[in-house]
């Protein structure tokens, strides 16, 4: 089954296969299956034409997919250009929500780097490459 150019894994639940789209959670679902007369157990490979037209027809009125991913790269381009504080993080490609990063944020801050201070045997040993360059 094919929804918004995402292939639904045959397999699976309903339930779990849904939560596959882009902007679709397991909270989302439990009212796309409420709308489409759907019970959550039943496999997507054996689900007929009508509960799957029902199941398209139901997640017409959430944004999902395509439409959704060109909402929020608006918003948060809209952001960048007004120079709003949260478009300058994203800009710098740190957090925006207000998340500690004096100690934390390593995947989006990187790898450690000491600035600043130097060990006395690192210093030696820079005094004495220098002395040895002259």
């Amino acid at each position: 089954m094919r929804i918004s150019g995402v292939t639904l894994p045959d397999n699976k639940r309903v339930d779990i296969a849904l939560t596959y789209l882009y902007g679709i959670g397991r909270s989302n679902v439990v009212g796309v299956l409420k709308t489409a007369k759907i019970d959550a157990s039943i496999r997507i490979k054996d689900l007929s034409e009508e509960d799957q037209k029902s199941i398209t027809k139901a997640l017409e009125t959430i944004k999902v997919e395509g439409d959704l991913r060109s909402d929020v790269n608006a918003d948060i381009r809209r952001l960048k250009e007004s120079g709003m504080y949260r478009g300058i993080r994203h800009i710098k490609g740190l957090p925006s929500r207000g998340q500690r990063t004096k100690s934390n944020a390593r995947t989006k801050r990187g790898k450690r780097m000491t600035i600043g201070a130097i060990k006395k045997e690192m210093a030696t040993k820079m005094e004495a490459a220098a002395k040895a360059k002259a």
